[in-house]
């Protein structure tokens, strides 16, 4: 049932920006959005395997197509300078829902009360983008945007996207069994994954600021550098549910989950207005593949040596991006040296997003 989710996550990211271009930002949100709740009710009614792995396609499809169109809009309307702090909240709210959804499950009824409940959401979301008086982005074109072409122009976005899956899909996945594995019971897991997205929810801010005022490789090389320290620590603490493993696991979620958006904001610095929601949907397909290829690869090191692997797994990606991403930025301030009285740009500056939001995006 996962891997359909991200078979229909991967296709989304080619279909969405043509269906968007076609009838716009805010209908694509609607489709999206009224098609997920008559999806999750057919769940409901029909719970065949068969029909499920057709569903969860589909809901992979339709959610990245929400991603997709929420961080194009953003990315459009967001002032360069601050971008990675707008992404911040955005990841805030994002993470603050997920937290709180995990209480849903102890909403008491039948099983067709909690599938009833999520179709309402989905309905309910649609309801301020369907009303709202703001214009939505201009799309005069949707060129494809090549992950060739977007990674000469920011390298680093693409690495720390992938990275961000690979770390985050096996979070979402086998934190759980390494959390029973160390002697957590069922709330002692809730309780533990919980304060991890808290970490996310609580650093998401002031870090995305901290990128506004820094290179955001610079940025992304140091959070790296801490979470591969952290992953480390916990391999060294003696139970995963006692106070010092649980601020382990809080700075860790804190710093894993500002990842993805910052490296979003590094690389819609590098491109064309016009690009943003094909560059979108290409970023999150490379992040949709780590998060595929992460559960596997890390479940594949458990099994075979221990469930500890888990936080190596975590150390050796971060290690190795904070790595890239310091020598991309090294690499890149050498270009310029004492004597140039100008800055170089890729073809098109961050300026293009101001004009961007200027014409009411």
């Amino acid at each position: 049932l996962t891997s359909a989710y991200y078979a229909g996550f991967l296709v989304g990211t080619y279909a969405i920006p043509r269906l968007t271009h076609r009838i716009g930002h805010i209908r694509t949100f609607a489709f999206c959005t009224a098609l997920l709740a008559v999806v999750v009710l057919v769940q409901a009614l029909d719970p065949a395997y068969r029909v499920w792995i057709v569903l969860r396609v589909l809901q992979g499809l339709l959610l990245v197509g929400l991603y997709a169109v929420i961080e194009s809009w953003l990315n459009a309307a967001a002032n360069p300078a601050h971008r990675s702090s707008v992404f911040a909240v955005y990841m805030m709210v994002n993470l603050g829902a997920s937290a709180v959804a995990q209480q849903f499950l102890r909403i008491r009824g039948e099983g067709f009360v909690l599938f009833c409940v999520v179709a309402i959401l989905f309905c309910a979301a649609s309801l301020p983008v369907v009303a709202t008086r703001q214009p939505q982005p201009h799309l005069r074109s949707v060129p494809q945007v090549q992950i060739r072409r977007l990674f000469r122009l920011a390298p680093t976005a693409l690495v720390s996207a992938f990275t961000s899956g690979l770390v985050l899909g096996a979070f979402w996945g086998l934190l759980p069994l390494y959390a029973a594995a160390r002697g957590l019971g069922v709330e002692g897991i809730g309780t533990y994954m919980s304060v991890a997205i808290a970490g996310g929810v609580v650093l998401q801010w002031p870090l995305g600021r901290f990128s506004d005022r820094i290179d955001r490789r610079l940025a992304l090389s140091l959070i790296s550098v801490i979470a591969a320290l952290v992953a480390l620590a916990n391999l060294l603490l003696p139970a995963a549910g006692g106070a010092a493993a649980m601020v382990a696991i809080f700075l860790f979620g804190g710093m894993s989950f500002t990842l993805y958006p910052i490296a979003v904001a590094h690389l819609v610095d590098y491109v064309h207005s016009d690009e943003l929601l094909s560059a979108s949907s290409t970023v999150l397909l490379v992040n949709g593949v780590g998060s595929a290829v992460g559960p596997l690869a890390a479940g594949a090191l458990m099994n075979m040596v221990s469930p500890q692997l888990l936080f190596v797994w975590f150390a050796v990606l971060d290690g190795m991006l904070a790595t890239y991403a310091f020598y991309r930025f090294i690499h890149r301030k050498r270009e310029v040296t004492p004597d140039d009285n100008f800055v170089p740009l890729v073809n098109t500056t961050p300026g293009s997003l101001d004009l961007h939001s200027t014409r009411g995006c």
